[in-house]
Order: structure tokens, then C-alpha cells, then sequence
């Protein structure tokens, strides 16, 4: 299979299903494109419909775009793997939370975007920001007091691939945290396949500027 990504700075959404094969040993080639360049869009157009990175390439031919959807594909071509958590109940929860990140946190997503390179603390703290970022803090307590940790439902699912890129931002512009919250920050951020990421993203050259400011 091929994996169609952008960079790995920026991309918060290419981000997901690249951690989530890399953590589950899930095969797979890696096709990056950078982003805000004038050939970006047909580069992309060129393999995904959709005109957006993520796009996995299965090796039957099929094109499935969407993070969310990729993580769903994936769970039912690899059910060996516990993508999703194995008890039913969890697995309502953590799609729950999942889908929440797919469709929430605007104020989060405007106001701190994904710059692995950037520090900035105290930047993008607006009202609405805040909310989410609260809304979020009190998500992860719920799901850790439940589950026991050291992630969201116990081992590393599909959730905590979902949540990889709102640590990003909160490495990048330093919010103030529960210590629970801040805690699984940094498990996050040093699960070997979010550290790969990382230091992948500090190696990469390509600059976005109105992303990545003060980089």
C-alpha cells in the first residue's frame, strides 16, 4: 500500500494514519507532497479525488481518502491489530472521541496550527481556543480515569492516533494543562511512532511561511 501525506510539519491530518501504521508494523510506502506550492493541487488531484492528503493507495486499486476512513479500512483489513479497542463498549467511546476530533475544536485548529517546528507559547489563546482546549483536557481525563491508561483506552488505538496532532499544538504553543492531560501529552509525544514523526518533521526543509512564523 501507498500512503499519500504532506508534510510532516503542517499536515495534522496526514499525520494520523502514517502513526497509526507505523505504531501497528502495517506495510506500507510513504508519498509525500509538499504542501502550499503551485503544483501542490494537481500533485495531489493526481491520486485523491478529493484534492487532500491523507490518500491511501491499497494494493488493489482501491483510493480511500479521509483520515477517519483510512483508520476504519484499515481496522478491517488488519483486524489482528486492536486498531479500535477490543471490548464493545470501549470501542463506542473511543469512535465517540475520534469522531469528535474529526469534526470539533475550529477555534483549536484556526488559532494553533500544527507546526512541529514552531514554539510559541501563549499564542492562539482566544476565548473559543480555550474552550476547546478545555473540552479536550476534560475528554482525556474521562477517557484515563476510565480506562487505566497510559493512553485514552488503555493500549494505543486509533483514538490516540486522533489526538496526536492536538499535542503537536500543545508542545507547540504550551496551553495550560490538567497534569493528567499534560502527562499523556508527553506519553504521546514519545510513543516511538510520534517521535518519528517528530524528528522527521525537524528534519524536513520546506517552509510554509504564514504556518510556521517564528520556525
Amino acid at each position: 500500500m501507498k500512503l499519500v501525506i504532506g508534510d510532516k510539519n503542517y499536515s495534522s491530518w496526514s499525520m494520523r494514519p502514517w502513526v497509526l501504521m507505523t505504531h501497528f508494523g502495517i506495510p506500507f510506502e510513504e508519498v509525500l507532497i509538499e504542501l502550499g506550492e503551485p503544483e501542490t493541487k494537481a500533485s495531489i488531484l493526481a491520486v485523491s479525488a478529493s484534492g487532500k492528503v491523507p490518500c491511501l493507495l491499497t494494493d488493489d486499486g482501491l483510493a480511500v481518502w479521509d483520515t477517519l476512513a483510512i483508520a476504519e479500512t484499515l481496522a478491517e483489513r488488519f483486524p489482528q491489530h486492536a486498531l479500535w479497542p477490543r471490548d464493545a463498549n470501549a470501542r463506542a467511546r473511543a469512535r465517540s472521541v475520534s469522531a469528535e476530533m474529526h469534526s470539533s475544536f475550529a477555534d483549536l485548529r484556526t488559532t494553533m496550527p500544527m507546526a512541529i517546528r514552531t514554539s510559541k507559547p501563549g499564542t492562539g489563546a482566544t476565548p473559543g481556543t480555550l474552550a476547546d482546549i478545555a473540552r479536550i483536557d476534560s475528554l482525556w481525563n474521562a477517557c484515563l480515569d476510565a480506562s487505566g491508561g497510559p493512553f485514552l483506552f488503555g493500549e494505543f488505538s486509533i483514538a490516540d492516533a486522533m489526538y496526536a496532532p492536538v499535542v503537536m499544538r500543545f508542545n507547540s504553543y504550551a496551553p495550560e494543562l490538567s497534569s493528567k492531560a499534560a502527562a499523556y501529552a508527553a506519553r504521546v509525544s514519545a510513543e516511538p511512532a510520534v517521535a518519528a514523526w517528530i524528528e522527521a518533521a525537524r528534519k524536513e526543509t520546506h517552509r510554509i511561511e504564514h504556518d510556521e512564523p517564528d520556525a
